[in-house]
């Protein structure tokens, strides 16, 4: 067996936890530690895991170290495409996390820098882009695509044919109805019934979903 490789977790919240207890199930890398650019953090600990440095820094510092960056809440699910342009690594550079627990189809494809955690199902031709995160109990069917800097909540359903735009945020246990487009950087929120196409940077709520207003973090996303 191939010794594992290096990893570095960019952004040590709350999805870089889970992804960094993901990693415990994955013996083929090697969890160095997390990189977070709050200055106050660096030395310390969490969950065992050690802060190593400010992301830039722990990137040069470890060159043959793969990456990948878990940052992207609810209330700025903008910052992972921001970190990734700042770092402006190589694809190569970056890890492509897939849990032991979650199913990918032969013939799925999933993009660098991109996370699958626990449950996840892809069932077929599912296209899963770059720096994707993909929370626990998603399934994804037939001919979805999922572009580059999306997040997929936990327990979140889309059916065949959708197609999720980059920077979108899809919340927890929405539902999308098949052929949809929910455009770049919108947000769906928790519980959503998504029936009808969401325009870019939109925020829309409820069953069946229905425009709330603007989302300030798609606007953020194109100034960054």
């Amino acid at each position: 067996m191939p010794a594992p490789r290096d990893l570095v977790i960019v952004g040590a919240g709350g999805f870089g936890r889970e992804t960094a207890q993901a990693v415990t199930a994955m013996p083929e890398w090697n969890l160095l530690g997390y990189a977070d650019d709050d200055p106050a953090r660096i030395g310390t600990a969490v969950d065992g895991v050690p802060i190593l440095g400010n992301a830039k820094e722990v990137a040069a510092e470890r060159p043959g170290a793969r990456l990948v960056v878990c940052t992207g809440s609810p209330g700025d699910y903008a910052s992972r495409g921001r970190i990734v342009r700042r770092l402006g690594l190589p694809e190569s550079r970056y890890a492509t996390l897939v849990h032991p627990a979650a199913w990918v189809s032969p013939t799925s494809r999933i993009g660098p820098g991109s996370v699958l955690l626990a449950q996840t199902v892809l069932t077929a031709a599912v296209r899963v882009g770059a720096h994707v995160a993909i929370m626990p109990h998603v399934t994804l069917t037939h001919d979805d695509v999922i572009e580059d800097l999306v997040t997929i909540a936990a327990g979140a359903r889309l059916s065949g044919g959708v197609r999720v735009c980059s920077g979108a945020y899809v919340g927890t246990g929405a539902l999308v109805r098949q052929g949809v487009t929910i455009g770049a950087g919108a947000l769906i929120g928790m519980g959503a019934v998504v029936l009808d196409d969401v325009p870019p940077g939109e925020v829309w709520i409820g069953s069946p979903a229905r425009y709330l207003r603007p989302s300030p973090h798609h606007r953020k996303e194109e100034r960054a």
